[in-house]
């Protein structure tokens, strides 16, 4: 039996015990349909292990058992009714006013944490525990893009699970054809970047010799991948996903590659979404690639560009843009007919403007914030990697198509200057890229021009 399973097991044990005596001593099985703010009240005043575990149980079952209305209300209630003891945090601020010491600044800080915080740690407790309040923080995210005011609920979530899943709890593990078969279907169903259609397409992911595949796995979400990356063994660095995923391709031992392409990254939980998994991934499993096969030299990405099609869109309607010249602009009408990537001559016409505006769009494009409008490069630049090199035509799937007109795009990390790129991205906002790249950028109009501003995503 696992560590995690035996846990389970001795926390479910305890759960149980914790229930029999609420139900004798006229626990919340009195009030069942009471309101479940008066349980969250007694799991917060509650000293007991058994019966905190019992009540974070009872919390969780009937919180999945809710409505998506009183889904609503209930996070309302955490946001109105569990925020900061308002009498403790009066009396601190004043303490500290009289008299700012370091002890009175750690019971300011301590006076000023939402109660539901506190009750969020406690329901962690129960036997999967952990996995409720991932899907209650996912359920979250959705209320909340209707409800902005529920934001500070999440940010409490979000907050406790950047402690709870950092890098120090995570394991890291192989994924391959001998890996149980729940784990398999979950990488089928949350593959996010190319779609796995079908068991025979996963197998030819995972079991041949110049393929990888790595996730990353917490004790607490057993068989629940968090993250996971595919990796391809390669002897040059591809410029379309045909070569890595076409069914008729012929396998090379992995001692013959002199490169690692990672050419898929999936995150798992919706529920997670902002606690970063990513960097860590992608240089653990650089290590751990390098242990077994030190003849890898390179290390690269084969990215989609999810952000430009409406990027360009934009552009193309702007009359003032800074990224096309008027012939780009010529050039570009070729995508307004929905087959131009199967006319020959449509391909070669817009094949130029295209690729210029995508390294513009990559190189110059800003947010309000001064960061990268595409999500995928803000990721990869800013763990150092350099945006190596534009490919025309990379990925011609539909949402590739829907999104970027089917562009992609290589990022290098190149192991000597990661640091150094890394550095020079979050200080300077500098995005490090290859020198034909930049050429690229700058053959469009006005290259020298301040980036375009958009909204901060």
């Amino acid at each position: 039996m696992s560590e995690a399973s035996f846990l389970g097991d001795l926390l479910q044990t305890i759960a149980e015990r914790g229930r029999r005596l609420l139900a004798r001593g006229g626990g919340p099985d009195d009030g069942r349909n009471g309101a479940l703010a008066a349980l969250c009240e007694r799991l917060i005043a509650s000293r007991g292990e058994a019966s905190s575990l019992a009540l974070s149980q009872e919390i969780l079952e009937r919180w999945a058992a809710l409505s998506e209305a009183d889904r609503r209300a209930f996070m309302t209630m955490l946001l109105e009714s569990f925020g900061p003891d308002r009498a403790k945090l009066d009396a601190a601020v004043e303490a500290y006013r009289g008299a700012p010491t370091p002890k009175a600044a750690q019971r300011l800080h301590e006076a000023s944490e939402p109660r539901r915080q506190e009750l969020i740690r406690r329901l962690n407790s129960a036997p999967d525990g952990m996995a409720a309040l991932v899907r209650m923080r996912e359920a979250l995210i959705a209320l909340k893009a209707d409800d902005p005011g529920l934001a500070v609920v999440d940010d409490d979530f979000a907050h406790l699970f950047g402690s709870w899943f950092n890098r120090g709890f995570l394991v890291l593990k192989p994924i391959d054809w001998a890996t149980p078969a729940n784990v398999l279907e979950k990488i089928i169903r949350y593959e996010a970047v190319h779609e796995i259609r079908d068991w025979e397409e996963l197998r030819r992911r995972l079991e041949p010799p110049d393929r990888r595949c790595f996730a990353f796995f917490h004790p607490r979400l057993v068989d629940e991948p968090l993250i996971f990356v595919e990796v391809a063994l390669t002897t040059d660095m591809p410029a379309t996903v045909a070569e890595v995923l076409a069914p008729d391709r012929a396998p090379i031992a992995a001692e013959q590659a002199s490169a690692a392409v990672f050419y898929s990254i999936s995150n798992c939980q919706e529920g997670l979404r902002g606690v970063s998994f990513g960097n860590f991934l992608i240089k653990q499993v650089v290590e751990d690639l390098r242990r077994d096969l030190p003849e890898l030299a390179t290390f690269v990405t084969l990215s989609p560009v999810p952000g430009f099609a409406a990027w360009l869109a934009r552009e193309r309607e702007a009359p003032d843009s800074e990224a096309l010249s008027a012939e780009d602009r010529a050039a570009l009408a070729v995508l307004d007919d929905r087959g131009w990537m199967d006319d020959a001559e449509a391909v070669e016409t817009v094949r130029p403007a295209l690729t210029r505006a995508c390294a513009w769009y990559l190189v110059n494009a800003r947010t309000s914030r001064g960061a990268p409008v595409d999500p995928v490069a803000r990721f990869h630049l800013g763990n150092g990697a350099r945006l190596e090199r534009v490919n025309f035509l990379a990925d011609r799937s539909p949402r590739a198509m829907r999104q970027a007109h089917g562009m992609m795009v290589n990022y290098l990390y190149e192991l000597d200057d990661i640091e150094t790129n890394h550095e020079a991205f979050f200080d300077r906002g500098e995005v490090a890229a290859s020198s034909s790249v930049r050429r690229l950028a700058r053959r469009a109009r006005a290259a020298d021009a301040k980036p375009a501003e958009l909204p901060a995503k």
